[in-house]
């Protein structure tokens, strides 16, 4: 059995375990330990694990190697700017850095006290999808926008199952997003895909939920997101039918540093 270090990091409620794995040394493709350390009952605890990587591209920094609690691999808006945060603190507090996913290159980088990601461009909102309040947007992400009343209300664990796995989500389904607008924000609550279960933040979905907000004319840029674990900012500029130049903005907090025999 080995002892892993590693630490626990949250963007706005959104958890993960961050690991240094620039030698390599993670089993990366044994996916029951993977569950294990996320599992909040056995494990560590976690909404996703991610491994910082040596660098798979010319230019960049490192590699983010992101998994969901069930083991599955995706891009993480909240990993993402986590996984920033985490590596400049291993490497002198430097304000930059580019760096890879699954998805491909972003770019990571200090806003005052908050940590801010790029992400790729996304070529189109799919409105209507089912009924007029229903979108759809794939940022790195699957992301089912649903407008209501109120997201409050909303049965999440019904709602977002039966909407996640719905017969027009193929390759995997989709995370689901439940918004309104008020007060100039969006207010949002997520199903999320991987975790089978509501987060307290998706970055993602708050993405989404944003541009979704934006193609409606309900908000300006830049556009503030709620979520239950706090307030998220997007930026972006239309693009055609799409949007580019699209960074997530906000908090990225170090929970604290351990060690688990696994």
């Amino acid at each position: 059995m080995a002892t892993l270090r590693f630490s626990k990091w949250h963007g706005t409620g959104n958890d993960f375990i961050l690991v240094d794995d620039r030698d390599g040394r993670f089993p990366a493709d044994d996916l029951d330990r993977v569950r294990r350390l996320c599992d909040r009952h056995f494990g560590i605890g976690s909404d996703g694990l991610i491994l910082l990587q040596h660098p798979r591209m010319e230019g960049a920094e490192f590699h983010m190697e992101f998994f969901n609690p069930d083991g599955s691999r995706s891009f993480c808006g909240n990993g993402s700017r986590c996984a920033f945060a985490c590596w400049s603190a291993l490497n002198g507090g430097q304000a930059r850095a580019h760096f890879t996913a699954i998805d491909g290159a972003h770019t990571g980088g200090l806003v005052g006290d908050q940590v801010a990601v790029s992400l790729g461009r996304v070529s189109h909102v799919r409105r209507g999808i089912d009924g007029p309040d229903v979108d759809f947007i794939h940022n790195g992400s699957p992301h089912e926008l649903v407008w209501v009343d109120d997201p409050a209300a909303i049965d999440l664990m019904h709602e977002g199952r039966r909407r996640r796995y719905d017969a027009r989500h193929p390759d995997g389904g989709t995370n689901v997003n439940f918004l309104r607008v008020s007060d100039g924000r969006v207010h949002m609550r997520t199903y999320e895909r991987g975790v089978e279960a509501e987060t307290l933040s998706c970055g993602t979905g708050v993405v989404a939920a944003a541009l979704s907000a934006l193609d409606r004319g309900l908000v300006q840029v830049p556009v503030a997101v709620e979520a239950p674990g706090g307030v998220l900012r997007v930026e972006a500029q239309r693009d055609g039918e799409g949007y580019d130049h699209i960074v997530l903005i906000g908090p990225a907090r170090h929970v604290f540093t351990g060690e688990i025999d696994h």
